[in-house]
């Protein structure tokens, strides 16, 4: 997707859910405490990756969405705060679509700390963003927790422990906890309407867009 917003000039939006999973940012691979990390990851049925984008440990239940959307840039030394707040401002909108009451923001001591985040009004986080960028396009992405909070928060307290940084169980919010629905489809509609707007769209499986599409 990256690759091709940048030598198309059209933007990609991608909306799925990864299954069990815990995500670590570069940042984590260089900690000390890396490997009892993974180690806690694994033992709590999160098997651990590496995501190329920035942020720190993420944990991904049955529900939780990933989301990634290549925007395709004439200067890659603009626009990224811009591209941050637009994504956040896209979240919450689709979030509240679906009847969940969230604000831009998160609690001290969440995961994947960071300044562009979404939060139940007044409670956990729900969502994250990370970017990437190169010289001809920009991947914004991140990941919406719809509904498992309780395997989330027992994963996530090991894997931080292990890696040295704060983190706080009781701020892992929800989608649910918010008041939205625990249908993680109708979340994944909510968002990939919201980030396509009114455009034309042109819909392809992921299934035949080929494996070497990658520039790493």
């Amino acid at each position: 997707m990256l690759v091709e917003a940048g030598d198309s000039g059209v933007s990609a939006v991608r909306v799925w859910a990864p299954g069990r999973s815990l995500a670590f940012g570069r940042r984590d691979a260089r900690a000390d405490g890396y490997e009892r990390a993974t180690a806690a990851a694994r033992e709590h049925g999160f098997p651990p990756v590496e995501r190329s984008v920035g942020g720190r440990a993420v944990a991904y239940a049955e529900s939780t969405l990933a989301f990634a959307h290549a925007v395709p840039l004439d200067d890659a030394r603009t626009g990224l705060n811009d591209r941050y707040e637009t994504a956040v401002g896209t979240l919450v909108d689709a979030l509240r679509g679906v009847g969940a009451g969230v604000e831009r923001g998160e609690p001290p001591a969440s995961y994947c700390p960071g300044d562009y985040s979404v939060r139940v009004a007044g409670g956990g986080k729900v969502a994250g963003i990370a970017q990437r960028v190169r010289q001809d396009a920009a991947l914004v992405s991140g990941c919406v927790t719809v509904a498992e909070r309780g395997p989330i928060r027992a994963v996530l307290r090991p894997v931080y422990d292990a890696l040295g940084v704060p983190f706080d169980p009781d701020t892992v919010g929800s989608v649910t906890q918010a008041g939205g629905p625990d249908d993680a489809e109708a979340v994944r509609e909510a968002l990939e309407a919201e980030f396509v707007g009114e455009g034309a769209v042109e819909t392809r499986d992921v299934a035949d867009r080929p494996a070497d599409a990658g520039d790493d």
